[in-house]
């Protein structure tokens, strides 16, 4: 899949597309897959803020901006009319964009609650059913979970529970597209360095900066197992052992530590 650029049948070009393509993780995304695919004709990229998909615009050249709040109705029409219009072959789609806000629940306004969940799951799944009639035979499905997926989190609990919501729809898809061999990949990172703590409004914990990683890394291992058609990525020794740790061990007791340092979190505030 190194080169993506052969047309399909019914022309349309072949392109990628990558939500929360602004920052963080997507915006490391699309430097790699601009690297990596040189053989797409475009890259969509996603994002609210006009000014950072023009910056991207400027570096790599394919970039085609997509200026869209998949929060909204209006939104995400957007994204489906061009689709619509264009007929192109998503060889490579990116479902990105996500937020987290820390809190214990009673304490978080509603709006950010809904916000999670909207986000990080109404609005993916919606994009991903409006761009699946546009995927062809062998695609990549990538979809940003994150290690919260594999236990849930006193403290952070609507976020982590969202994101297991990413990572069971991805499980079950992969299974839904297999005679298509399109593979769906989760991404369940640790903790990456972007701007992510600042928007949730949370400091990181010094246990947790030990387990800080690049986002380069995180993507690169990303697109690789996207490749060998792995159902899930996890980047790191860490976050492998999180990983086997939520398999093999009982959660109750898991859960009670995690709502230790929860506790820590908020008296240290």
């Amino acid at each position: 899949m190194k080169c993506m650029g052969e047309k399909r049948k019914g022309g349309g070009n072949q392109i990628a597309i990558v939500t929360g393509a602004s920052s963080g993780l997507g915006r490391e995304f699309i430097r790699q897959i601009a690297a990596r695919y040189p053989g797409l004709d475009e890259i969509w990229a996603v994002a609210r803020r006009r000014e950072r998909l023009e910056e991207l615009k400027e570096s790599y050249p394919n970039i085609c901006p997509v200026c869209a709040d998949l929060l909204t109705v209006s939104g995400r029409d957007l994204l489906r009319k061009k689709l619509e219009t264009e007929q192109p072959g998503v060889r490579l789609l990116v479902l990105g964009a996500g937020c987290g806000h820390y809190g214990l629940l009673e304490t978080q306004k509603e709006e950010a609650l809904a916000e999670m969940i909207a986000l990080n799951d109404e609005a993916l799944t919606r994009v991903l059913a409006r761009a699946l009639p546009h995927i062809p035979e062998k695609s990549r499905i990538l979809a940003i979970a994150s290690s919260a997926a594999y236990l849930p989190q006193p403290g952070f609990a609507v976020y982590a529970a969202t994101k297991a919501y990413v990572r069971h729809l991805c499980l079950a898809l992969g299974q839904e597209l297999k005679k298509r061999r399109v593979t769906v990949t989760a991404v369940c990172p640790g903790p990456v360095k972007t701007e992510f703590f600042e928007r949730a409004g949370q400091t990181i914990a010094p246990w947790k900066q030990r387990f800080l990683n690049e986002p380069a890394p995180v993507v690169e291992k990303a697109l690789k197992d996207a490749d060998r058609g792995r159902a899930e990525s996890v980047y790191g020794i860490s976050m492998k052992a999180v990983r086997i740790g939520a398999k093999c061990l009982p959660w109750n007791p898991l859960i009670r530590i995690m709502g230790k340092f929860a506790e820590e979190r908020r008296t240290k505030r």
